[in-house]
């Protein structure tokens, strides 16, 4: 493992090779679990500033999960969430015609509609985020669904940290990201 300043960055997480296949998996992180996408607390605020931009883009299964629920939802740990539509997809997930789960929220980021991308969790996955000890853990989430990606990044020789620089930087800052793929480098 590595660490730069107060985060953990796993072995698993350096060592990974990774780049989405949507043609394999049909967005299957978004449908597939237990529990909605993990939320920061701002990021609640900013869904809810977005709703009526972010609708349009929206099923109207999504649209009743949130009508009848809130924009966002609990965990069986108590961590903020996106909502599930009975149970299963999320609820700002919508199909392409190839039947590929996408995202509303990114949809209507892509669109202009609004400054919010999409939860810093969805823009970071196959990674998880865990607080612990005052440290923060980078945590590689391998995952079944992901199996296409996993070969394909092999395939082309991308590292996840590589495939992942946007969303990184996005959560940590350019700065954070330089000083760990030097870290990385130099190991």
């Amino acid at each position: 493992m590595i660490i730069v300043d107060n985060i953990i960055v796993s072995d698993e997480f350096v060592n990974a090779r990774f780049c989405c296949n949507l043609a394999w998996c049909k967005g299957e992180c978004c449908v597939a679990g237990d529990a909605g996408a993990p939320l920061e607390p701002d990021e609640v605020g900013l869904i809810e500033d977005d709703i009526e931009a972010i609708k349009p883009y929206m099923r109207q299964e999504g649209i009743n999960a949130i009508e009848n629920g809130d924009v966002y939802d609990y965990d069986d740990m108590g961590n903020l969430v996106t909502p599930l539509v009975n149970g299963e997809e999320c609820a700002f997930v919508y199909f392409h015609d190839n039947g590929t789960a996408l995202c509303a929220i990114e949809k209507a980021f892509l669109e202009g509609k609004t400054d919010f991308r999409k939860p810093i969790s969805c823009h970071l996955y196959p990674i998880r985020i865990v607080e612990k000890d005052g440290f923060t853990h980078i945590l590689y989430h391998e995952w079944s669904v992901c199996v296409p990606a996993k070969r394909k990044g092999e395939k082309e020789g991308i590292p996840l940290y590589k495939f992942l620089k946007e969303p990184m930087i996005r959560k940590w800052g350019e700065q954070w990201y330089e000083r760990m793929c030097k870290a990385i480098e130099k190991r």
